[in-house]
């Protein structure tokens, strides 16, 4: 008989055959910036979560800092949205303005990631701009269908260049373009690089799937639709072979670090990337699975346990970095 519960009897046998540990300093925080001051206004659909204006978020980075969290990602919440998102790529906008105020308070102690979309930004809620179609289920490879309008897809690279010039500029570590247009890794390299940003990295939103888990960040971001879905740009999560085209195409455009998004119920994925690619790996733990295990769970040591048992599944699957709204818990959880 082979006896391999011999060593699990015990936490310090556990603890000292375990293969899969998670670490503070591999944990991404997201944070929602909003305009105004003294403003620390909660998510109903994310409990716990807030959005911040800049000045409540600098103290909120103090904590996120001393619980052994060194790096965040931002998402505006903008009051001021038009048909192109022009308030995205301002260089007095939300998120410029709060990278600059991180970097000033914290210098290179904290890494500052920043989602580079439109989505925060437009009127109608999608993650490029819209034109109305001419003809009748117009389609191309440069045109994505909804409804009666299409997505040029072209145009909206050149806006999210735009938007990651500035928010380079303002000092951000690394980008994060999240629109899923294709070719935007490589508009938004060639832009940073033809303005001296050859050193601010790229993560490329490279498998992000058109899920059902993203509702508690729309309505946190301000992000929802007016018309229509993302599933024509967004991947169909029935096509895992695809998602590894997605990823290998934006290592190829000069993506630095690669992500799969959602986490949970793609593990498949970041397995299957973590053995094909050398490249590191990230997996945003999303707002759907953060709000499920809030709403299930019955007392803080339950949501703890599940927490934890989520993470290490993901870093167990093989992601290097974890975007997760449990970061700031789980570092305290760890020590």
């Amino acid at each position: 008989m082979h006896r391999l519960k011999r060593l699990r009897k015990s936490k310090a046998l556990r603890d000292l055959i375990a293969r899969t540990r998670l670490s503070p300093d591999k944990l991404v925080m997201p944070y929602f910036v909003r305009g105004g001051k003294k403003i620390r206004q909660p998510i109903e659909a994310m409990p716990g979560f807030f959005r911040f204006s800049q000045d409540e978020l600098l103290k909120e980075v103090e904590q996120l800092r001393r619980a052994g969290i060194s790096s965040l990602i931002l998402f505006g919440v903008s009051g001021e949205k038009d048909d192109n998102g022009a308030n995205a790529y301002s260089e007095n906008g939300l998120i410029q303005k709060a990278v600059r105020a991180l970097k000033k308070n914290f210098g290179d102690g904290l890494a500052v990631i920043t989602d580079v979309c439109l989505c925060g930004y437009t009127t109608h809620g999608h993650c490029g701009t819209l034109k109305k179609s001419k003809i009748k289920n117009q389609k191309s490879k440069l045109q994505t269908k909804t409804q009666n309008f299409y997505i040029d897809n072209d145009k909206t690279l050149k806006i999210l260049a735009k938007i990651a010039l500035s928010h380079a500029r303002a000092g951000a570590d690394i980008l994060a373009p999240s629109a899923m247009m294709d070719g935007q890794v490589r508009a938004i390299r060639e832009g940073l690089d033809k303005n001296g940003f050859s050193e601010t990295a790229i993560m490329g939103y490279s498998a992000k799937f058109a899920s059902n888990f993203y509702g508690p960040f729309r309505e946190a971001a301000g992000s929802g639709m007016k018309f229509g879905d993302r599933k024509s740009y967004q991947m169909d999560f029935r096509n895992p072979d695809e998602a590894l085209r997605e990823i290998e195409a934006d290592i190829q455009e000069g993506a630095d670090i690669v992500m799969v998004k959602p986490a949970l119920a793609y593990l498949d994925i970041i397995a299957r990337a973590k053995e094909r690619f050398n490249s590191a790996l990230a997996a945003f733990n999303v707002s759907g699975e953060y709000a499920m295990v809030k709403a299930y769970a019955q007392s803080p040591e339950i949501e703890k346990e599940l927490a934890l048992e989520i993470l290490t599944s993901i870093k167990r699957a093989g992601a290097d970095i974890i975007i997760t709204y449990w970061a700031k818990d789980a570092a305290k959880w760890l020590k």
